[in-house]
């Protein structure tokens, strides 16, 4: 089962890595990893998606929470959080299917961010149903290349990852 887990880390450098590396150390594949500042500088946001039964992922969240430089951990669910992934696609598309694929570009929202004789790249920002679907349409004309961005997400409403931060007694000591 999918999983989006939210962490909260001190902004620093070499977090990304010590986080990595606690999936790497244990095993865990992770499908998406994200990682951007916050509305605070002193906070950076790493969102990863993993696989895996509640078990699993509960374990994960206590690996994660024993990190120095994690502040706090969350498991977003679909139910109660927005997620969105952006992807660059470059397809084919010269004078005889031009205006088809920008019709098509149109339905999904999807950005033209260049345009050549004979390819277009469009940005589309959503969840993966809607840019597997928009790739499933582009396909016949000929998909050159993309790139998926790592999803981010945030929980709905007025609560946020902030409310359950809390310094822990071992900030700082070597736990490794």
């Amino acid at each position: 089962m999918r999983h989006v887990l939210s962490i909260l880390v001190r902004n620093q450098s070499g977090v990304l890595v010590r986080v990595a590396s606690m999936f790497s150390r244990r095993e865990f594949n992770i499908d998406s990893l994200s990682v951007g500042v916050t509305e605070t500088a002193e906070f950076s946001r790493i969102t990863v998606v993993v696989h895996g039964d509640e078990e699993l992922i509960d374990q994960m969240m206590k690996q994660l929470e024993k990190l120095p430089d994690v502040v706090e951990v969350q498991a977003l669910s679909p139910e109660t959080s927005v997620f969105r992934g952006t992807t660059l696609i470059k397809v084919k598309a010269d004078d005889t299917n031009r205006l088809d694929v920008l019709k098509m570009a149109e339905i999904f929202r999807a950005h033209v961010v260049d345009v050549r004789p004979t390819t277009l790249i469009f940005e589309i920002t959503g969840d993966d149903e809607k840019v597997t679907a928009f790739l499933q349409l582009l396909s016949p004309y000929g998909i050159l290349e993309t790139i998926r961005a790592g999803l981010i997400a945030l929980e709905r409403g007025e609560h946020t990852i902030y409310e359950n931060c809390e310094e822990r007694e071992y900030y700082g000591k070597n736990l490794l």
